[in-house]
């Protein structure tokens, strides 16, 4: 249970998968105007991380092994990923409308986010058993949810502040990000 809770803390904090592993950078800059959105767009990748994490396990261990079919892993995670968007964008288009309007061309985008893609192969990669991965999963969820909520909070105070004109937009949002990485890096040592 030990090691559990420190992958679980050590993927938020220390191996930040947007703040560490510069991974789900798009989303991250481009969602994260208000925190209503960049938090609906955080929980969208969050179920589409868990529940990609479990079927691409089962899919690697239970077909691709058995098979000798490991080399395939890439395009069978890329349909398991593609789907689950699908799925979550159909739901929230009819539970959410104004979440999925808000989301806009990012909520597809999750299609090709490279966090989902990273975790499935990071999973694969280290090895994890079934609990691991789940919980490696919901942990990199967390982190990103975090972590895009976090630049959400700051951007909006940001609207209202004396910002130098040449700063303003893009410019600060890096500089923003920059300085979230370099204080999650700092956390280095906790786990």
């Amino acid at each position: 249970m030990e090691n559990l809770l420190l992958l679980f803390a050590g993927t938020v904090l220390v191996n930040n998968f947007v703040l560490a592993r510069f991974l789900g950078v798009c989303p991250y800059l481009g969602v994260s105007r208000q925190v209503d959105t960049a938090f609906g767009m955080g929980m969208a990748t969050t179920f589409v991380m868990v529940i990609a994490s479990v079927v691409t396990f089962l899919i690697y261990h239970l077909l691709l092994v058995p098979f000798g079919l490991e080399y395939l892993e890439i395009v069978a995670f890329i349909l398991v990923i593609s789907s689950l968007v699908q799925i979550v964008e159909l739901f929230l288009q009819k539970m959410s409308p104004t979440m999925y309007r808000a989301m806009g061309i990012f909520l597809p985008l999750i299609t090709t986010n490279c966090a989902i893609m990273g975790l499935a192969l990071l999973i694969v990669q280290e090895g994890y058993n079934f609990v691991e991965a789940l919980v490696f999963a919901l942990g990199a969820g967390v982190g990103f949810t975090l972590a895009i909520v976090l630049i959400a909070g700051i951007r909006e105070h940001l609207e209202i502040a004396d910002i130098p004109h040449s700063l303003r937009g893009g410019a600060i949002t890096l500089i923003i990000a920059g300085l979230m990485a370099l204080a999650f890096s700092g956390l280095a040592g906790l786990v």
